[in-house]
């Protein structure tokens, strides 16, 4: 498993289809997960804080805390058909499978750290530079207007596995 953070959220133009770009915290590669609208709304949002309107994924971590459990991560851990599959990991190895774009929305909300598989990024995983040639330093009009070229040439399709 690969350690992830959120690089972009944006939509797919042919589908109007929202996005999250994860990139791997220390490496080259990212990888972006189509989303329902919903969780994407929740991701948008950010970090929770105090003074934020609880949102349905908020009720989440509290519920962990006071069963006297904690929620460790998010893991998207295959790709079949071209379709993520996500697992919440808990405290003492508990796995519960899960929605990417759910598990997702948690992660984000809570700051819980997101991991990818191995496979996947070896699989579908995109060299950052080729989508961001001016990395991090370029202003974020430029990063978004480059991203949105790949985003446009990108479809779920891409992704679903091309065996018989």
């Amino acid at each position: 498993m690969r350690a992830m953070r959120v690089l972009r959220l944006v939509v797919h133009a042919p589908t109007r289809q929202p996005v999250l770009l994860l990139g791997e915290v220390d490496g080259e590669r990212c990888v972006p997960v189509f989303l329902r609208q919903p969780q994407a709304d929740v991701i948008a949002a950010g970090p929770r804080s105090e003074e934020d309107p609880l949102l349905t994924q908020d009720l989440f971590g509290p519920i962990v805390r006071g069963l006297g459990r904690s929620l460790d991560g998010v893991e998207i851990i295959e790709l079949r058909d071209g379709v993520f599959y996500a697992d919440l990991v808990f405290d003492a190895g508990t796995r519960i499978a899960a929605r990417p774009s759910d598990a997702l929305a948690v992660a984000v909300r809570d700051g819980v750290p997101i991991s990818v598989a191995d496979a996947i990024l070896d699989d579908v995983g995109q060299p950052i530079a080729e989508l961001f040639p001016h990395g991090g330093a370029a202003p974020p009009e430029e990063q978004l207007r480059e991203f949105r070229q790949f985003v446009d040439d990108v479809s779920p399709e891409d992704f679903r596995d091309p065996s018989p």
